[in-house]
C-alpha cells in the first residue's frame, strides 16, 4: 500500500472509531434518559424494524431465553413494547413495539436521522451506494468477529487461545 493510501485508511479508521466511540456515547445518553439499559435499548432498536419471535430476539440482543422473556416483561411493563400472534401462523408470538414505544424511540433517534440525513446532501446516488457497501462489509466483517469473540468465550478454560 502507497504511503498515501495507508495515511487515508488509518485517517479512516480513526473516524469509524470516533464514530463508534460517539455512537456509543449517544446511546448510553439515551439509556439515561429512559431508564433503560444496553440489553433493552438494543431490543427496542431490534423490533424498530420489524416485530419479531422471542427466540429470534434473545439471538439478535445476545440473551438467553429467560433473561429476553424479563426483558420483554420489563418493557412491556413500561408500555413499550407489546406480545401478539403472528399473522403467519397464529401459534407463534412475536414481540413488537407499541405506538408509545416508536414515539419514544423516534423523540429520542428522529433528529439524527434527519440529521443524518442532510450530511448525504451533495454525494451522488453512486457515491451513496458505494458508503453503503462499505458499511455492509464492515458490518459483516465484524458480526464475523463477534462469532470468532462467542466461540472463544463459550470454549472450554483450557481450550482457549
Amino acid at each position: 500500500m502507497d504511503t498515501s493510501r495507508r495515511a487515508a485508511a488509518e485517517a479512516f479508521g480513526r473516524a469509524i472509531q470516533r464514530y463508534q466511540r460517539s455512537v456509543q456515547n449517544f446511546d448510553d445518553e439515551v439509556g439515561r434518559a429512559l431508564d433503560l439499559g444496553a440489553a433493552e435499548l438494543r431490543c427496542l432498536d431490534w423490533l424498530s424494524e420489524a416485530a419479531m419471535p422471542a427466540g429470534e430476539l434473545a439471538r439478535a440482543v445476545g440473551l438467553r431465553p429467560a433473561a429476553t422473556t424479563a426483558l420483554v416483561d420489563r418493557l412491556s411493563r413500561r408500555g413499550l413494547v407489546r406480545r401478539e400472534a403472528s399473522a403467519a401462523d397464529r401459534r407463534k408470538v412475536l414481540v413488537a413495539l407499541t405506538d408509545e414505544g416508536r414515539r419514544l424511540l423516534w423523540e429520542m433517534y428522529g433528529p439524527v436521522v434527519r440529521d443524518g440525513q442532510r450530511l448525504l446532501e451533495g454525494f451522488g446516488a453512486e457515491e451513496i451506494a458505494a458508503m453503503e457497501r462499505l458499511i455492509s462489509r464492515m458490518a459483516r466483517n465484524a458480526e464475523e468477529h463477534t462469532r470468532r469473540v462467542a466461540e472463544r468465550s463459550r470454549a472450554p478454560r483450557g481450550r482457549r487461545g
